[in-house]
């Protein structure tokens, strides 16, 4: 037992993965639940959509400008300004703003809020609920990839859909018009206001010069200036300092020219003379010195120093040298002169020059005020001129057409078919939203359901394995036959218990579960129904004895049975019942008196199941429910192995969890669980179980196998003695 015990605990549960199966199975398992909504929402949006009043849709189509002229103005570009992506917006806006819509309303042509009042069987209407409703029946829009607006009405009346498209295209052109025009005449009627005021500013200015001008004895060609650069005391002052200038200039050449001649020799001096300050009388002088110089050296080498010709020849030529120095002192007395003329001259411009400046600083302050005075004038007289141009080109703005600021393309025309509701997109959204309400609250189902869906979901929970897989619908396989394709099943159960027996003595087994109506009778009945066809010697025992039902399964007396013996009323063998398989024989609970609760807990209970183990192969215990009934946990301790069913989506996973942990408190050996009541046909994880086997039996002939059916059926009905 405690190796059975070790190696169900050390049972490893697989890991969950989720698959795209595990999705389908929740799908067909509430199927009923998603068929059940999607047929809810899918009818009742056809019924609605059907129920809905029709509504026409008209759509009128403009092609909206800025405003600009049909043809450009003075100055003016027709295409300047670029794209703006928000005037488009703002023109939506203005659309639906009051400003037009109302004139919509109360329009003579449509006056809606009197003919919907009567629609609505009201008196009247208040404007601005009108407009609320107005502004929900209107869609304003960009045409696709142009930048066309499209104005779009609906209406339970297809004409008037029409005419209140048309009417809002028709108001919005007149007032976008109406307030461009009212626009240019305020702005021209305000730059006008300006021009007169600066007009009145340019006269004051005038006078105010003029006087000035008056006043501080301006000449016209002063006038004529911006400053006082352009007044005769400044060009005075210009000629006098370039005459200074240029005595200056004349000074230091000539005074430059005597101070060098003056510090030369009276050789140095000839030849500076003659190049630096040239004179004919010089040249002619120096001329007849040469040729004198000549005559004399002529003659001394001919007649001699004492010769009277050679003496003649020498006072001439005396007379000339000294002629020829008296010369260069008077050319040295001019230059002297001359440098004194000149620094005189330099000296008289200089006083004149600043004698000048200082008249020219007094009248440039003097007639300061004057000719700022002119340049604030001017300066007005060009505002007052840019005012009147401007004025000017508003007046011929506001006198070219604009009929283009706002066209209609297409207008609106009524409706052919109605475009509410529409009943191919309510239907298919109905159907869609339908299948995705369903499928999602199959889902939430799902996720609050905790019960046992899958094996991997018990061996994750409990950490034990699965012995057995049982379908639904499962009946006595005494009543089916061996043959029943139901009783592969718990042949595969059979097998498995076979094998999880370590040891050929461990030969009783008890079968728990955590609730009532598990299907633990049913389950210990065709188990022990199986072992008993395979040609073992089988006991059940009917050890529920608060509400035994195996008794009701072999249609037999439940009058005498396991609390007599154990109450010591009646012998084993006056207890034990056959059955109609010769293997299998059957031990009722017997009716339990009130004051014999605990009667399992003897020691002639512990004293039956040793007789029994060596009586039978095989001893099968039915027992109650082990949460809240104690006879459960007595079984489960005293006998050599437990069974734990689980029926399949009926309690929840910690109910079972606690039923497990009940049999392992009171030392119980857990083999293993049996899932019971599976639906094969929703739940293909399970079809691999028995699924197989099933549809094997099922394609047998049933004519063939019908008499071989009612024949053993006819044996069962015999009827059950005492073993004993």
């Amino acid at each position: 037992m405690e190796a059975a015990t070790a190696a169900t605990k050390s049972f490893n549960a697989p890991e969950s993965k989720l698959h795209f199966l595990d999705y389908w199975r929740i799908i067909r398992i509430r199927k009923t639940v998603i068929l059940a909504v999607f047929l809810l929402v899918a009818i009742t949006t056809t019924l609605v959509t059907f129920i809905l009043p029709e509504s026409f849709a008209s759509t009128v189509r403009m092609k909206v400008e800025k405003d600009i002229g049909d043809v450009a103005g003075l100055g003016a570009d027709r295409y300047a300004g670029g794209f703006d992506p928000y005037w488009l917006q703002t023109e939506f806006e203005t659309i639906q703003s009051k400003s037009i819509l109302n004139q919509v309303i109360t329009n003579a042509n449509m006056m809606l809020h009197k003919k919907w009042a009567e629609k609505l069987h009201v008196d009247e209407l208040p404007l601005d609920l009108t407009y609320s409703m107005l502004k929900h029946q209107i869609d304003v829009r960009q045409s696709r990839n142009t930048s066309l607006i499209e104005i779009r009405v609906i209406s339970d009346d297809k004409n008037e859909a029409a005419n209140i498209a048309n009417e809002i295209a028709t108001i919005y052109k007149k007032t976008r018009t109406s307030q461009r025009l009212e626009m240019s005449k305020s702005g021209i009627k305000s730059l006008k206001t300006q021009w007169a005021d600066q007009d009145k500013v340019v006269t004051n200015l005038q006078s105010a010069a003029d006087k000035l001008r008056t006043d501080l004895h301006i000449s016209d060609v002063e006038a004529a200036g911006y400053g006082a650069s352009q007044t005769l005391e400044p060009e005075t002052l210009r000629k006098l300092e370039m005459l200074r200038i240029e005595a200056q200039t004349e000074y230091a050449t000539i005074n430059s020219l005597y101070q060098s001649l003056t510090n030369l020799s009276r050789p140095q001096l000839k030849k500076a003379v003659s190049t630096s300050s040239p004179d004919q009388q010089l040249g002619t002088l120096l001329e007849q010195l040469a040729t004198a110089e000549q005559k004399w050296a002529v003659i001394v080498e001919t007649y001699g120093a004492d010769h009277p010709e050679t003496k003649s020849t020498r006072r001439l030529l005396d007379q000339i040298t000294q002629q020829v120095s008296d010369r260069l002192e008077g050319i040295l007395e001019g230059l002297r002169v001359k440098t004194v003329q000149y620094k005189a001259k330099l000296d008289e411009l200089q006083a004149e020059v600043e004698k000048a400046k200082q008249g020219d600083n007094a009248a440039a302050i003097a007639r300061r005020p004057y000719f700022q005075m002119k340049r604030d004038l001017e300066n007005a007289q060009q505002i007052r001129e840019k005012l009147w141009i401007r004025i000017m080109q508003e007046e011929v703005e506001a006198s070219i057409p604009k009929s283009g600021i706002v066209d209609v393309i297409d207008p609106a025309e009524p409706g052919l078919r109605p475009v509410r509701p529409n009943k191919f997109m309510n239907i298919t959204l109905g159907i869609i939203v339908g299948l995705a309400v369903g499928i999602g609250l199959a889902f939430f189902i799902e996720y609050l359901d905790t019960s046992v869906k899958t094996i991997d979901d018990v061996e994750r929970a409990l950490q034990a394995p699965v012995l057995g897989v049982i379908p639904q619908n499962v009946g006595s396989l005494l009543d089916e036959g061996p043959d029943s394709p139901h009783a592969e099943a718990y042949r595969v159960l059979r097998t498995n218990i076979m094998f999880s027996q370590k040891d050929p003595k461990l030969n009783t087994i008890t079968v728990v579960s955590g609730g009532a109506g598990e299907g633990k009778s049913t389950t210990i009945f065709n188990l022990a129904s199986v072992f008993a066809q395979n040609g073992q010697r089988v006991l059940i025992v009917d050890s529920d004895l608060r509400r035994p039902s195996i008794h009701k399964i072999l249609k037999v007396s439940n009058s005498i049975g396991l609390t007599n013996y154990l109450l010591k009323q009646n012998t084993l063998e006056e207890v034990i019942q056959t059955t109609p398989l010769s293997t299998l024989d059957f031990l009722p609970s017997g009716k339990l008196p009130s004051s014999s609760m605990g009667v399992l807990s003897s020691a002639q209970m512990k004293e039956l199941i040793k007789e029994l183990k060596q009586r039978y192969d095989w001893v099968f215990f039915d027992s109650p429910p082990i949460m809240g009934v104690s006879d459960a946990s007595i079984l489960s301790s005293e006998v050599d192995m437990v069974l734990q069913v689980i029926q399949y989506r009926r309690y929840p996973q910690p109910m079972t969890i606690r039923a497990k942990q009940m049999i392992e408190k009171v030392g119980g050996n857990l083999l293993g669980i049996v899932l019971n009541n599976i639906s094969m046909a929703s739940d293909e994880n399970y079809y691999y179980y028995s699924g197989y086997y099933y549809d094997y039996y099922s394609k047998q002939d049933d004519e063939d196998a019908a008499p071989e059916k009612r024949a053993k059926k006819d044996e069962t009905k015999v009827e059950i003695k005492p073993k004993y």
